[in-house]
């Protein structure tokens, strides 16, 4: 697919469109977990059960990587079981140790919500050859990597203020 010509950016153009798809996926994130019952913090940890798939967290995994304290991972895993989006069961190779795993229908009724959307997403995709599709999951990884990195760097200033 030959390459669409695309106006010229300057990374302060590229910071306020990062800003803005940002702020759009924040509120779509809150409509997201309404429609589902739920909210942003505990739609977010029940996105991470769903991309372990098969490989099922503990408690302690979801917290590290939601950056929540695993006193705070137990109520969103409560709220998310009352919910009926995960069962907690117990760790096969640690008896004392239980895993989180996604509720089959919850799953369904997440993907048909996110479905859509994710469709019009790969539409946008499609209008990128791949050396250009490359280039944007690229950034994506390290800005991730980068936005990471400083909320570690936030929480170490805050820890040696306290």
């Amino acid at each position: 697919m030959p390459a669409k010509s695309r106006p010229p950016a300057t990374p302060a153009q590229a910071l306020s469109a990062m800003d803005s798809l940002v702020a759009a996926h924040l509120l779509g994130q809150q409509e997201m977990a309404q429609r589902l019952g739920l909210n942003v913090s505990d739609l977010l940890c029940f996105a991470y059960v769903l991309q372990a798939g098969e490989n099922l967290l503990t408690a302690g995994d979801i917290a590290e990587r939601a950056h929540v304290t695993t006193g705070g991972v137990t109520g969103i895993l409560n709220r998310l079981e009352r919910a009926g989006y995960v069962t907690r069961v117990p760790d096969p190779a640690d008896r004392r140790r239980v895993r989180v795993a996604a509720v089959p229908d919850a799953v369904t009724r997440v993907v048909a919500l996110y479905e859509p959307h994710y469709a019009r997403l790969n539409d946008l995709f499609a209008d990128y050859p791949a050396d250009e599709l490359a280039a944007i999951t690229d950034w994506f990884t390290r800005a991730t990597a980068v936005a990471h990195s400083y909320i570690e760097e936030l929480r170490d200033q805050d820890a040696k203020r306290k």
